[in-house]
């Protein structure tokens, strides 16, 4: 796999943001999609953004629920570490410490979901619109204690990429993670980002920028 481009970066500068976001696309898509179907729907301000770009449109050739093989967790590695720079090189050009959210549809949301098995916990949270892990059961996957990070997981009983059995298979293994967990199965949804998965999502970002964790009510 070729290395991977640069990223689209949306919304207010680093330094002037108060959260910060990455948000990776899935199979076949693009950075441009992202801003369409995700942030452009989105209404929280003072969020930076970075979207990072998968040279040929994938971050890995093969399913998400296939074993992996020595190719695709060579490429599977490749594509964790060129999120973990762009993950870096954001949180220094920020230029003081802010909370991030880091995210994708799809195949970006297993993608974030294996970067958080390997790299995570971090401040701020993780979102997966449509995501499950990488490999198999059977497979040597990485693990971590997640401490109680904020995660929100989603999936479809229709979705023709991750079946309900992975995304079932992901919660179980972001509980065991310890990550605060919360989880969404739409009925009959599409291969796609929902209003109510975006409302979601503009919510823990909201929660993030004003200081307040995800999943708690704001005091008042």
């Amino acid at each position: 796999m070729e290395m991977h481009d640069a990223p689209l970066r949306l919304g207010v500068p680093p330094t002037e943001a108060k959260v910060l976001c990455v948000f990776v696309h899935g199979r076949t898509q693009a950075p441009e999609d992202m801003r369409e179907q995700v942030v452009e729907r989105l209404k929280t301000s003072g969020v930076s953004f970075v979207l990072p770009r998968a040279a040929g449109n994938s971050w890995y050739d093969a399913r998400a629920t296939d074993p992996l093989t020595d190719e695709s967790r060579r490429q599977l590695n490749a594509s964790l570490v060129y999120v973990r720079d762009i993950v870096t090189d954001f949180a220094r050009n920020a230029g003081r410490s802010l909370p991030m959210l880091v995210g994708g549809f799809s195949q970006g949301a297993c993608l974030t979901l294996e970067y958080a098995m390997k790299y995570g916990p971090w401040d701020g949270g993780m979102v997966n619109l449509t995501g499950c892990r990488v490999g198999t059961r059977s497979c040597d996957r990485p693990f971590a204690d997640l401490d109680r990070m904020p995660v929100y997981l989603t999936g479809s009983d229709k979705d023709p990429w991750i079946p309900v059995e992975a995304f079932a298979g992901a919660a179980e293994a972001l509980g065991k993670a310890r990550a605060e967990l919360r989880c969404d199965i739409f009925p009959d949804r599409g291969h796609e980002a929902s209003d109510t998965e975006l409302a979601q999502l503009d919510e823990i970002l909201s929660g993030l920028a004003s200081g307040r964790k995800p999943f708690r009510p704001a005091a008042g």
